[in-house]
C-alpha cells in the first residue's frame, strides 16, 4: 500500500500488483529534483565533517562488497542509499524520505532504460564526493555531486524499454528473489 501511495506500483483489478515504469521525462524530472536537493544539502553543510566522512567511507566500502558480490538488488540499494546516508549524517532528516523516493525513482528508471553507468563508476564518484568533503572543500563536492548525478543521468537509453529486459532489471534492482510474471510484485 505504501508503494501504492508513494507511485512505485499500481493495483490491477483482480490481476495484482505492478510497477509503473516511469517515462524518461518523468526521470529527468527526479534527477532534476536530486541536482537541487543534494547540491543545497552540501552547500548547507557546516559542520566538522570527521563524524560524516569516516560514516561516508564505512557506507562506500559496503558498496564496494556488494560490487564484488552478484547481489544486484543490494549492489542498486546501496549506492541509492549512498545519498541517503549523506542527507543524514549532514542532518537533513527530513530530506531522508525525499531522497528515498527521488533515488528509488531514478534507480527504477535507471533499470528500466538500460542504464549505461557502471556501478563501479559510480562507487568511485561517491568517493570523490567523500574526498571533497575531507578535504573541507564543499563546493568542490557540490561539483562533484552535479557531474555524478548528470553522468547517471546520461547513461540512461532514451528509448522505451524492452518489456522483458525491463522485467528482469526490475526483478534484479528490486528484490534479491526472482517474481514469476512480468512486473508483477508480491
Amino acid at each position: 500500500m505504501q508503494l501504492q501511495a508513494r507511485g512505485f506500483v499500481e493495483v490491477r483489478t483482480r490481476k495484482g500488483w505492478y510497477v509503473v515504469e516511469p517515462s524518461v521525462e518523468e526521470a529527468r524530472d527526479a534527477f532534476s529534483a536530486r541536482r537541487i536537493i543534494e547540491t543545497g544539502i552540501i552547500r548547507e553543510a557546516g559542520r566538522p565533517l570527521q563524524s560524516v566522512v569516516r560514516k561516508l567511507r564505512q557506507h562506500i566500502a559496503q558498496e564496494e562488497q556488494a560490487i564484488e558480490g552478484a547481489d544486484a538488488a543490494t549492489r542498486a540499494f546501496l549506492l541509492a542509499d549512498f545519498h541517503v546516508c549523506l542527507a543524514e549524517c549532514l542532518g537533513q532528516r527530513l530530506l531522508c524520505d525525499v531522497l528515498r523516493d527521488l533515488t528509488a525513482r531514478t534507480t527504477l528508471a535507471a533499470s528500466l532504460y538500460q542504464s549505461k553507468h557502471d556501478a563501479g563508476q559510480s562507487c568511485a564518484e561517491h568517493a570523490g564526493i567523500v574526498a571533497a568533503l575531507e578535504e573541507g572543500q564543499l563546493e568542490l563536492a557540490r561539483q562533484r555531486m552535479l557531474e555524478h548525478i548528470g553522468s547517471v543521468e546520461a547513461a540512461l537509453g532514451s528509448s522505451a524499454p524492452d518489456a522483458l529486459l525491463s522485467s528482469e532489471r526490475l526483478r534484479a534492482a528490486l528484490s534479491p528473489v526472482a517474481r514469476p510474471s512480468l512486473h508483477r510484485v508480491g
